[in-house]
């Protein structure tokens, strides 16, 4: 093969092959998100090496300048400054600034998913593989088995696990409604019954207590969705009905919920979860305001949180977390952040519900533990925001600024 003939070949191959390598890859990462960290890590490694080549600076500098693409940059950018006034080890400055890369993915996606058709296959990805874990999880409480991390939790842990199915079930529900609503009546009672399989698991095999306040803000988010009063105080009713004889009849989840009492009241006596946290959050504010403007620099948590002779290596909340590195300039790029997500996605369909869900998902959720950096729930944003941020966005392009605008019809009198 000459060098001219090898040139043209590579050039097809970035052509040709590439660009349907990068979204196989991305569905593949998405699919393995409940299941492997670190096959997670090889694919969208994989992702990134296939799909980078793909993109014009064009098209990637167009998602960096605008405000969903450009301040999860702006949010990196702080915490790469932070290591400039960071006393903490190399090792632990480099623990800290890890997470806030992963960021920088979001943009990347924004480029790929705008202009590619495949982004409906991410999505379908992860309900699939979700829901295989629904079935191993199910078939180990049935049977009683145990392994893994515990009844219920084959893989990972817990948390992790709720935060998928939570984000499977909501985007079921949606499916469940449209379908209805187009008289697919056999599609939406199968996806309704698969989505309520999902939240049945989480009240009666194994869940996390921050769980059940994101499932309450996404019944609401849900109802609110509706475009009536009247479909919206339906969609409350019948989720609210659901919940509560969910909740009469598991046992386990009523002596989870109510624990948090009883943990916060003996505090003092013996370590529980809630108590911690409460001291946590009370350390973590007297830490910040230490430092309030800039905060104490990259990777700090664990050497400030052991100056208070605390074992804790973050505060479980992500505002403080993120407060303590970098202070109130940090904290302002990250609410920024999650807003501009937030916002991009208040529009009907399903990937402007399946982004809303996950952004509210990761915010409410933030509030108790540090959700944007935990590895899973990271990606989980991360590949939300992005595939579904770029296919709203590639919606957005069909309808160009100069056509002309529809003409209403005249109403009948």
């Amino acid at each position: 093969m000459t060098a001219a003939s090898a040139i043209v070949s590579l050039r097809d191959f970035r052509r040709d092959i590439l660009p349907r390598l990068g979204p196989g890859l991305a569905a593949a990462a998405a699919a393995s998100l409940p299941w492997s960290t670190s096959v997670t890590g090889i694919l969208v490694t994989l992702w990134l090496v296939t799909t980078l080549p793909t993109l014009d600076f064009a098209t990637v500098r167009r998602e960096a300048l605008s405000a969903p693409g450009g301040l999860p940059i702006v949010l990196v950018g702080v915490a790469a400054a932070g290591l400039l006034w960071s006393d903490a080890p190399v090792l632990e400055r480099v623990h800290g600034i890890e997470p806030f890369l992963r960021l920088l993915t979001i943009p990347v996606l924004f480029a790929q998913f705008r202009r590619a058709e495949h982004g409906i296959w991410v999505g379908a990805a992860f309900l699939v593989s979700g829901t295989i874990l629904l079935v191993v999880v199910w078939t180990m409480f049935w049977l009683g088995l145990e392994f893994g991390h515990g009844q219920g939790v084959p893989v990972k842990d817990y948390i992790a696990q709720s935060g998928v199915f939570t984000l499977c079930a909501f985007a079921l529900i949606y499916i469940g409604f449209e379908r209805w609503m187009e008289r697919y009546r056999v599609l939406a009672v199968v996806a309704v019954a698969l989505a309520l399989l999902f939240i049945a698991s989480m009240f009666y095999v194994s869940t996390s207590r921050t769980t059940l306040v994101v499932i309450l803000v996404l019944l609401l988010l849900i109802g609110l969705q509706r475009a009536s009063w009247r479909g919206m105080v339906g969609c409350i009713l019948v989720g609210v009905t659901l919940l509560a004889a969910m909740w009469m009849t598991s046992t386990y989840v009523r002596e989870r919920t109510m624990s948090v009492a009883d943990e916060i009241a003996e505090a003092e006596v013996r370590w529980t979860s809630s108590g911690a946290r409460l001291r946590w959050w009370q350390d973590s504010l007297l830490i910040l305001s230490e430092a309030p403007i800039l905060g104490h620099g990259t990777g700090m948590i664990t050497d400030t949180f052991r100056r208070r002779a605390e074992s804790a290596t973050n505060p479980h909340n992500q505002i403080l977390a993120v407060g303590i590195q970098l202070g109130l300039a940090g904290v302002a790029a990250l609410l920024a952040m999650w807003g501009s997500h937030w916002w991009l996605f208040r529009r009907p369909g399903l990937a402007a519900w399946v982004g809303l869900i996950a952004v509210t998902q990761n915010i409410v959720s933030s509030l108790f533990n540090s959700h944007l950096v935990d590895f899973t729930q990271a990606w989980i944003y991360i590949f939300a925001v992005g595939v579904c941020g770029g296919i709203v966005q590639h919606g957005d392009r069909k309808a160009k600024p100069d056509d002309p605008l529809p003409i209403p019809p005249l109403p009948n009198r």
